[in-house]
């Protein structure tokens, strides 16, 4: 069963318990538990962290604990027993273990370590104090170590600080609010001082701050190396002050052996002392520590003849000096010792000795010398701070080491009362003696004994130094040979003091000789007695003693026959008298002086001191004696205190009236006395005295009647000093008064009482008038005054002996009262006065809630009258916070109604005034100064913030209520609630309290609401109706507001822990706060018009708080405000478009969340579906909600790291609504510049030109000021337009967008002009005319366009299900725009297929990227038609201004020819038209509208013969007017390729499909079109017989071979075609001179750049193939722009001979016919990166391929590529052709298979399905001569998996179908080359894709290069208008290339070259006949991608240079060449040449 437990409620979990039992609770170790109830070994219960879920758990899996349990029964809670402190420590710990993870996630390792150091520690602590073995110190100790670092790990982790008091954790509840706040201060204090060092804080207590800090250093010496003295040795340590010249310590002394050990055994490690009580003084003064090394042995070391050996005396060896101000800083930093080496010099002449220390230190090298090694004394040194028990508690260590304590000489700074101490300190100084008839000076030996009066010599009463026992006798060091030695040695005399009076010191000189003998011989001696006749000590001084003759025999047995002699001088003096008899004679030529200093404290070396003492003995003499009392110094004095003042209250008894003023003058001076900080701690001795020895019973009326006797003549006198003196007494005065009194009483049974009363009460008034005196005049009378004030609240004890409570609180009163209240009385008066009453506030008087009600009016005056003077701040704020500290105890134990009530009349107002004026200094960042000094702002803020809410938090509603009641008026009223609001408003506005004080800062947040809601009755009552008030009920809503949005209310942010700490103390105080607003703003009624639209701003912001019910109470007064403004206005526009402005500012800044969103929505529309306006507001609603979702996601966009092309997309949309949707011309403004500064962040700035020409239009040419706005300053509207021109021209400069710049120049003219501005006019016709030499010099490159889709829900809204075209980046092909996109999106997918997704895409939870390339279809058709434009300007034009573009996809209609695929090959073309047209305010827009339109094959056809044609019109149009003829490398390729690929197919399969008559009869529409065809067939003929006159002219001697060759491939073409076109020989300039009907189409065309050359794809698989020769057909050119990425190959049998193969024409899917620009060529390929053709080069040969692509370069795609047959070797494909054949992964066919890889789809082609022309063989051995050059390297090759070649041209993106017969494997494995996969990703078509030889490009042919592995492949051809060509930068013309040349005319003026042409021999071959188009348009094509970096000088593997003759050329993108005429050609020419300069 279970039952209920009694005792076992609190449990920790020892064992982690897993809950695998039914209803078994989870819980992990360290967990604890709540028990509810018990049965057989299983407890029910809860764990703490989840009091919500009830479960059973093993009992035995429970660590027990003792608990408090309140509340028992279903509803009980438990608190553990246990020490708060371990409390604290478990909670923080559980709090810290999830930090201190973090902070190993976020790499802050250093703090991760030091927190895990600091988390063990407090562990560790945890356990001692658990333990229970600890002392009381130890626990206050470990409590201590534990708070240090709980704080220091709270402020790190940037915890919320912890107030404590005594290490607990205050309660907030059970302190005033400025205690609050002090102990906050203290605490961050105490953080601050940990943080340095964990370990480092050292409490002081109580008085010990005023005592100063005593200084220790603990000496031990470790060893003396440079011990080679082979002798004893003593070493004297002492400490020695340089600028003073004397030691200040007492002597160590250290007994050494010969080897440098300690003499004694036991001695080993511990000789060691503590020189203890130095002052800070002390540590200030230039200190050394000085060692004395005294040897005990020989006379002389190195002379063992000098003395015998069993003699020993003490001779001086070395001396060692350490400077303590060299080492303090490193001793002070550390704990422990530190080790140093004293070097032991030694003395060069012993008669110096007693000055060794000195010359070391004044470095006098002369006079010592230097030991030969380093090594010397090795001492350790450690500074210890603090009194000896301290010391003795902290370092127990050291004393266990037995450390001698060594003394200062004389007292230390603070003598304590039990100091008993007695020592005499005697130092030998020096002597004078005679030879005595010696030759030699002797050496003197002085003995030294202390005896007793009867002449026992005192035992072990002579100490050399501490560390050693005392001795009986004294023997001096000897110094040799020396008759006036000087000593220096100081020796200790600890004489008892009972032995001290009749014992003397007598002094015996001996000379010690060094003969054999060396006997000692007794000389002379000298005496002095330690007393004088009159009782006073040996003064502190030198005496020069009389030295008296003896010898050995003499004898000391009766000390009285030599005690009777004078011993010096002054002794002399006083017995004149003496017989001359005596046995001993004084030796007067002998003197012998030694100094002494007393440190006792029970003998006196003073004379009137002693006197006073017996003062019976001389009566007559007491005046005297009490007058000299003065000059006593204050040791005597302290030493005697009890015998003194018992002595002076004796005097006073035995003649009150003669000796009562003297007595008490005494009195007042020993009182003071104890005032010195010396003295201080003498105070207990004197208190003691007062209460246990005085016996004065009738001195207190003396007392009285001097001090008011005082007091009164303080009006009279000048000099005051003696009153000021008698004030500063008054505590020991009345204390003892008052004790006298009670003695007296307790004699005579309370008589004379009313005397007594009436004493007091008369001395009180003459206090009183004292205080009244006006002492402006008088300088010393407010010395007295203060002197009177500082000394009374002293007094308030002593009197409460004597009278009761409310007496002297009338006392006081009135004496306070006395005062003048003015604030006048001078600065200092004021500050003595107000300390006073701190004083009185603080005093045990005031904590009686009797004497309060008395004082505190008089008090609260005083502070009042400050206060309004704004006077003294500080100090009034610290008598505040008193009082309120007392009055919240009080308030605990009784009733403090009337005092509060007291405080809030005279305090409320004036307080807030205070803290106003303060707040607005600080705020203008001026510091509040109080007049004594400054203050810090915020302290004194603080300060007066707490003791404002004290006061509130101790009103009730009583005390509000009678606030409210006695304004006398509204008006006071209105004052008095808009003060206290801003101060409210200030307190969160200003941040007071810091951010960690979470503790204060939720119970002013406590108090502010509680405040609030008693004042918001009173603004409802006095300022709704008729006397409604705007600015009180703003200043209302603004605090309500600024309160609910305060950052520490926000508990969202907060650890659950905290959230729920802070919840069960105060609830959600916005919550209360929402409410109280609420009902105010309905309380308003009619008057809620005035707050539209001022408060709509603050609400919403109220409203975007994350607590769902304060959006639940405030949403819904927006449907109030609306329906408000409605009724005023018929409409809600000034709402609507304040929470419109209002909500972009506020979501921006991080607020709101999809949430609030839809609860907006939902709130308003239910509200709004009653009222008639519905519409309106539905409509508001429902714009505003979808404000906030573009709002939100704009927000989301910046602050994500998120890219430039999503934030310029969110921005260009969110702007887009302000426009369009409701029509915010100023938040359209503002966006319209943050995307301005977005693009040129992202250097667009052809788009920031077009973002920032929005706002310009919406300017006019008018001089209508503005305001000031965004970064504008206030200007006309002419102004800013004209400003705004000139930034857009510059933007549209720096994007080389110089065509939309022009229209604004011209723009500006005019104004200029009607200005006649004419310097501004010509300032912007030069910046005209410089962009027209732009346009024609500047190289710009055409970008990509690129078509994206974003399908799925998970896109952003504005993107989402949207498609778009982008602009793509300077280089920027497909695959990098790819990159861009899915980096830019990294969780979508890359569609792999151009079709339309469908709705399951659509609406799914995910993201889709569907991309492909585009080609733009430029509108301005005009100018790109007219012939004589330069291409620099059409160029321009195909680009820019882009609304449409086109994608072209191929496909099979009908049954599929096997003999000729082109009879059914169709293109599907899409044309895309845009929003808006490119270039403008973004680099992408969205799609609006989609054609699609299909291609028939015959017009397919047309457009790749007629791009084929214009092609070759450009380039030798180059080539004729001399600017490419260096090299003629280029147009002997395009010739052969063109020409050569005719003998294999070529047109020949165009001629089959289109010709034939079967397609003919089917097809009778198409004749025109067929035409069209043989036309362009016919002109092919005509312009390649022109290309061979060219060719003829420039080719070089060593290639003619291969012109002749082309010459015959040439006429065989042409008969070929003669079956097909019998007028063919008559219209070709190549074979008759005849003029060709068709010339004028080929007249001026644009010339062809070399550049192109290089600019084939770098993805094309062809593009290293060992090939130079371009063997295509004229067919070869691409069909439409988009096409050229299938592939088409054929799939046929392999010929049975080489000689079949040799002959053998290509398939028809080998021809160059095939048009293939399909839309997969763009899509983005899936395949596996092994398998695509991302460029896997190193970038040396990456370059080199980029470069060495030969084939013209142009923007359209080609079609297909047409593969010759290669010369079989031994059976086998010759290398490049296996490397093509691998490269190209055989030939394919187009097919239409959906379900099939693109792996699947392309198979390699048998080898034997190529041919090559012998022809081709006899050229290329020239041609790899001179070609060579500028051919790549191979690719390092990519691994595919063995037999399986993909294509993944780009062709091949969309499905292809019959997969083809596979490649043998054989041909791979010999294969020189490995497989290079194509690029899958370009936007380039055929050239991208694939390679041109396989796509339809200019000539596309491969062929052998002599065994070689050079790749080469070609370039896409033009279009019918354009041909892109760049300078090359391989090839070098010898030539200006700036002439201007001609357009090209093929007429009959060139008859020599023609006919030299038409004499060659031609080869026989059928070709197929072709026509010539009308009129096809194009629309412009992508560029290349961009190139590497140049190398500037390649080598290729044959060891053959790349030569690059201009370094530092940029490498370009190709341009568009359109037909041109002759000046653009000139220009071109110009221009082309300006960038192969660059």
């Amino acid at each position: 069963m279970w039952s209920p437990t009694e005792e076992e409620k609190y449990g920790v979990v020892i064992c982690s318990f897993r809950g695998t039992v039914p209803q078994g609770l989870v819980l992990e170790l360290g967990e604890t538990v709540q028990i509810l109830e018990k049965c057989e070994g299983w407890y029910r219960g809860v764990s703490i962290k989840k009091p919500n879920v009830k479960g059973i758990f093993p009992a035995n899996y429970i660590h027990l604990k003792k608990a408090i349990v309140s509340n028992r029964g279903q509803y009980e809670t438990v608190v553990p027993l246990e020490d708060s402190v371990v409390t604290e420590v478990t909670a923080t710990l559980q709090e810290w273990a999830v930090l201190w993870k973090q902070l190993y996630v976020k790499h802050k390792v250093d703090l991760f370590y030091k927190l895990r150091h600091v988390m063990n520690e407090l562990i560790d602590l945890r356990r001692q104090l658990l333990s229970g073995h600890l002392t009381q110190d130890q626990v206050r100790e470990v409590k201590r170590h534990l708070t240090v670092r709980l704080d220091w790990g709270n402020e790190h982790l940037g915890l919320d600080l912890v107030p404590r008091k005594d290490f607990e954790v205050v309660d907030s509840d059970q302190i005033s609010v400025s205690d609050l706040y002090k102990m906050h201060l203290s605490s961050r204090h105490s953080v601050q001082q940990s943080t340095s060092q964990v370990d480092t804080i050292r409490q002081r207590h109580g008085e010990a701050c005023r005592m100063p800090v005593p200084h220790h250093f603990f000496l031990s010496l470790k060893s003396f190396t440079y011990n080679t003295i082979g002798e004893d040795t003593d070493v004297f340590f002492s400490l020695y002050d340089v600028r003073e010249g004397k030691q200040i310590s007492e002597r160590f002394m250290v007994r050494l052996n010969k080897n440098g050990g300690p003499r004694n055994p036991e001695k080993i490690d511990r000789m060691c002392a503590l020189f203890t009580d130095l002052s800070s003084k002390d540590m200030k003064r230039d200190l050394y520590i000085v060692a004395h090394v005294i040897r005990i042995g020989r006379m002389l070391l190195n002379d063992s003849k000098k003395g015998p050996p069993h003699l020993h005396y003490r001779r001086p060896y070395g001396c060692a000096v350490l400077s303590i101000m060299d080492v303090l800083q490193s001793i002070s930093e550390i704990k422990e010792e530190k080790d140093f080496v004293l070097k032991v010099y030694t003395c060069n002449n012993e008669n110096e000795w007693c000055q060794i220390h000195e010359n070391i230190i004044r470095k006098s090298s002369t006079k010592y010398t230097a030991p030969s090694s380093n090594y010397g004394l090795i001492i350790s040194l450690q500074l210890l701070r603090g009194d000896m028990e301290q010391i003795r508690r902290e370092n127990p260590m050291i004393f266990n080491r037995g450390v001698s304590v060594t003394r200062k000489l004389g007292f230390p700074d603070v003598i304590m009362p039990g100091d008993i101490r007695n020592d005499l300190y005697l130092t030998l100084e020096k002597g004078d003696f005679e030879r005595g008839g010696k030759s030699v000076q002797k050496n003197i030996e002085v003995t030294m004994y202390v005896l007793y009066a009867d002449g026992e010599i005192l035992k072990d009463c002579i100490s050399l130094g501490s560390g050693e026992p005392s001795r009986s006798a004294y023997h001096s060091f000897v110094l040799y040979h020396n008759n006036s030695p000087r000593w220096g040695e100081i020796i200790k005399l600890p004489i008892p003091i009972d032995r001290f009076r009749g014992s003397h010191l007598r002094f015996e000189f001996r000379h010690c000789s060094t003969k054999d003998k060396g006997e000692k011989k007794l000389f002379g001696f000298a005496f002095t007695p330690l007393m004088r006749d009159d009782g006073t000590t040996l003064s502190d001084d030198i005496h020069e003693l009389y030295v008296y003759k003896c010898d050995e025999n003499s004898t000391f047995n009766n000390h009285a026959l030599y005690l009777g002699l004078p011993c010096c001088k002054e002794d002399y003096n006083g017995c004149p008298n003496i017989p001359s008899s005596l046995i001993f004679q004084r030796s007067t030529k002998e003197t012998f002086s030694v100094s002494t200093q007393l440190s006792s404290t029970k003998l006196t070396q003073n004379v009137d001191l002693l006197a006073l003492l017996k003062w019976k003995a001389y009566p007559d003499r007491v005046m005297d004696i009490l007058g000299r009392l003065r000059h006593v110094s204050g040791e005597e004095i302290v030493k005697f205190l009890q015998d003194i003042l018992d002595t002076l209250f004796v005097v006073l008894d035995d003649n009150t009236e003669k000796y009562g003023l003297l007595v008490f003058q005494s009195l007042v001076f020993i009182i003071n006395l104890l005032r010195d900080s010396k003295y201080f701690h003498f105070r207990p001795v004197m208190d003691t005295y007062i209460q246990k020895h005085f016996a004065g019973a009738l001195a207190y009326k003396e007392l009285i009647r001097c001090l008011k006797w005082y007091m009164d003549r303080s009006a009279e006198l000048v000099r005051q000093d003696h009153i000021q003196e008698a004030m500063r007494a008054l505590e020991y005065l009345f204390k003892f008064i008052v004790q006298s009194r009670i003695l007296y009483s307790r004699a005579t049974c309370g008589m004379e009482e009313e005397q007594f009363r009436s004493s007091i009460q008369e001395l009180f008034q003459s206090i009183r008038f004292v205080l009244s005196l006006d002492s402006r005049s008088s300088e010393t009378l407010i010395f007295t005054q203060a002197a009177l004030l500082n000394s009374f609240p002293a007094i308030f004890d002593e009197l409460l002996q004597m009278f009761t409570v409310q007496e002297v609180a009338e006392f006081v009163r009135g004496t306070l009262g006395s005062m003048p209240s003015t604030v006048h009385i001078g600065q200092s008066m004021d500050v003595v006065k107000l300390q006073s009453i701190a004083r009185t506030v603080d005093s045990r008087l005031f904590s009686f809630s009797e004497s309060r009600r008395i004082l505190l009016p008089v008090v609260l005056h005083h502070i009042h009258l400050h206060l309004r003077q704004q006077k003294e701040l500080l100090i009034c704020s610290g008598i505040l916070s008193s009082i309120f500290s007392i009055i919240k105890t009080s308030s605990l134990e009784g009733d403090v109604v009337e005092e509060v009530e007291m405080m809030v009349e005279s305090l409320l107002d004036v307080l807030l005034q205070t803290l106003l004026t303060i707040m607005s200094k600080s705020q203008s960042q001026e510091a509040v100064r109080g007049q004594r000094c400054p203050q810090c702002t915020a302290e004194i803020t603080g300060e007066y913030v707490s003791c404002l809410l004290s006061l509130l938090r101790q009103m009730s509603d009583t005390h509000f209520q009678h606030l409210l009641d006695n304004f006398q008026s509204k008006d006071e009223l209105k004052e008095f609630l808009l003060k206290i609001f801003c101060v409210f408003r200030n307190l969160m506005k200003m941040s007071v309290f810091p951010r960690d004080w979470m503790v204060m800062r939720l119970l002013t947040s406590n108090i502010i609401v509680t405040t609030v809601q008693y004042l918001s009755s009173a603004l409802h009552k006095n300022f709704t109706e008729t006397d409604f008030d705007f600015k009180v009920w703003n200043s209302y809503f603004s605090l309500a507001v600024l309160f609910i949005n305060q950052p520490s209310l926000q508990l969202e942010s907060a650890t659950p822990a905290k959230r729920k700490k802070i919840l069960d103390k105060y609830g959600d105080m916005r919550v209360m706060m929402a409410y109280e607003l609420f009902s105010m703003w309905q309380n308003l009624g009619e008057h809620k018009i005035h707050f539209i639209p001022g408060m709509i701003g603050p609400f919403l912001g109220v409203t975007l708080v994350p607590q769902p019910e304060v959006r639940n109470i405030m949403i819904p007064i927006f449907h109030d405000m609306m329906d408000w403004e409605q009724r005023k206005n018929g409409n809600f526009k000034q709402v609507e478009a304040e929470l419109i402005d209002k909500l972009d500012s506020l979501v921006s800044e991080g607020k709101g969340d999809e949430n609030y969103r839809e609860l907006f929505s939902l709130l308003l529309l239910e509200k709004i579906e009653q009222e008639t306006w519905r519409e309106t507001g539905i409509s508001f609603v429902t714009s505003v909600t979808r404000l906030m979702e573009r709002l939100l996601d704009y927000r989301d966009c910046m602050k994500g790291d998120e890219t430039e092309n999503k934030k310029i997309g969110c921005t260009v949309n969110l702007m887009n609504f302000y426009k369009s949707e409701i029509n915010k011309e100023e938040m359209y403004i503002r966006y319209i510049h943050k995307l301005c500064d977005m693009h040129l962040q992202a250097e667009n700035y052809t788009e920031a030109a077009f973002t920032l020409l929005l706002y310009c239009e919406l300017l006019q040419w008018e001089d209508r000021p503005l305001r000031e706005f965004l970064h504008y300053p206030s200007q006309s509207e002419w102004q800013r337009k004209e400003g705004l021109c000139r930034k857009i021209i510059h933007y549209f400069n720096k994007g080389k967008s110089w065509e939309f710049g022009i229209p604004l120049c011209r723009e500006l003219a005019i104004q200029y002009e009607s200005l006649y501005d004419y310097q501004s006019l010509s300032w912007i016709r030069k910046m005209e005319a410089t962009y027209y030499d732009n346009i024609m010099e500047q190289q710009r490159l055409e970008p990509e366009f690129f078509r994206v889709g974003f399908y799925g829900r998970k896109f952003p809204f504005f993107l989402r299900n949207k498609e778009y075209v982008c602009r793509g980046h300077d280089y920027e092909r497909l695959e990098a725009f790819q990159q861009r996109m899915l980096s830019e999106f990294p969780q979508a997918i890359a569609m792999q297929h151009p079709n339309h997704p469908d709705d399951s895409i659509l609406q799914c939870d995910a993201q889709y990227l569907q991309i492909y390339a585009v080609t733009p279809i430029p509108d301005n058709i005009d100018v790109l038609q007219m012939d004589r434009v330069p291409d620099r300007i059409k160029s321009f034009y195909r680009v820019n201004n882009i609304r449409k573009f086109r994608y072209d996809r191929p496909f099979h209609k009908g049954p599929k020819d096997k003999e000729n695929e082109f009879k059914s090959l169709w293109i599907e073309r899409t044309t895309l038209t845009l929003t808006h047209s490119l270039p403008g305010i973004s680099r992408w827009f969205e799609v609006e509208r989609r054609e699609l339109v299909e291609v028939s094959p015959l017009e397919n056809a047309i457009q790749v013969v007629e791009n084929k044609n214009q092609e070759l019109r450009t380039l030798i149009s180059q080539y004729q007017h001399k600017q490419m003829h260096g090299n003629i490398n280029l147009l002997s390729m395009c010739l052969n390729g063109v020409i050569d690929a005719a003998v294999n197919g070529g047109i020949a399969r165009y001629q089959e499909a289109f010709f034939d008559k079967d397609y003919i009869t089917k097809h009778p529409g198409d004749a025109e079109k067929i035409t069209q065809l043989k036309e362009l067939m016919q002109e092919q003929v005509h312009v390649l017989g022109v290309g061979l006159a060219v060719h003829e002219k420039f080719v070089h001697p060593e290639m003619r071979p291969l012109h002749k060759k082309l010459i015959d491939q040439f006429q065989m073409m042409r008969s070929s075609l003669y079956h097909e076109l019998p007028g063919l020989d008559k219209l070709s300039p190549a074979c008759s001179g005849s003029s060709t009907p068709r010339s004028n189409v080929l007249v001026s065309h644009g010339p062809m750049s070399p550049e192109s050359i290089k600019l084939v794809h770098r993805h094309s698989p062809l593009n290293l193939l060992g090939s130079v020769r371009h063997s295509s057909s004229s067919l070869s050119s691409h069909t439409s722009s988009e096409t050229g990425n299938l592939v088409i190959l054929t799939d046929s049998s392999v010929g049975e001979n080489a000689e079949d193969m040799y002959h053998m024409q290509a398939s028809p899917s080998t021809s160059s016919l095939s048009s293939t620009h399909s839309a997969p060529s763009q899509m983005i390929n899936s395949a596996p990166s092994s398998a695509r053709g991302s460029p896997s080069l190193p970038d040396k040969y990456r370059h080199s391929r980029e470069m060495m692509m030969l084939l013209p370069a142009h923007r359209d795609r080609p079609s297909s590529a047409m593969y010759p047959a290669a010369i079989m070797e031994n059976g086998q494909p010759p290398n490049f052709q296996r490397a093509l054949i691998q490269q190209m992964i055989g030939p394919c066919k187009p097919c239409s298979d959906p379900n099939l890889s693109v792996a699947e789809k392309a198979v390699p082609a048998a080898p034997s399905s190529w041919s090559l022309d012998s022809g081709t063989r006899e050229a290329l051995p020239f041609l790899s001569a001179h070609v060579g050059s500028i051919l790549a390297p191979p690719v390092p090759p990519r691994s595919l998996p063995h037999g399986h070649y993909s294509l993944h041209f780009d062709a091949f993106h969309h499905q292809l179908s019959d997969a083809p017969p596979a490649l043998p494997a054989r041909t791979l494995r010999k294969s020189p080359l490995h497989p290079i996969p194509a690029s899958p990703t370009s936007p380039q078509s055929g050239l991208d894709g694939s390679n041109s030889t396989l796509s339809g490009s200019a000539s596309s042919g491969v062929s052998s290069l002599s065994e070689s592995n050079f790749g080469h492949s070609s370039e896409p051809p033009p279009r019918t208008d354009t041909m892109d060509s760049v300078p090359s930068q391989t090839w070098n013309t010898d030539e200006d290339l700036e002439t201007p040349y001609l357009p090209v005319r093929y007429s009959l003026s060139e008859p020599d070259v023609l006919e030299s042409l038409k004499s060659q021999p031609c080869r026989s071959h059928s070709a197929p006949s072709g026509v010539i188009p009308q009129d096809t348009m194009d629309p412009p094509a992508l560029p290349p991608k961009p190139y590497h970096s140049r190398l500037p000088n390649m080598e290729n593997e044959e060891g053959m240079i790349i030569e690059d003759d201009d370094k530092h050329r940029p490498l370009h993108r190709k341009v568009s060449q359109p037909v041109s005429g002759g000046k653009e050609e000139q220009a071109r020419v110009a221009w082309e040449h300006g960038i192969t300069e660059q």
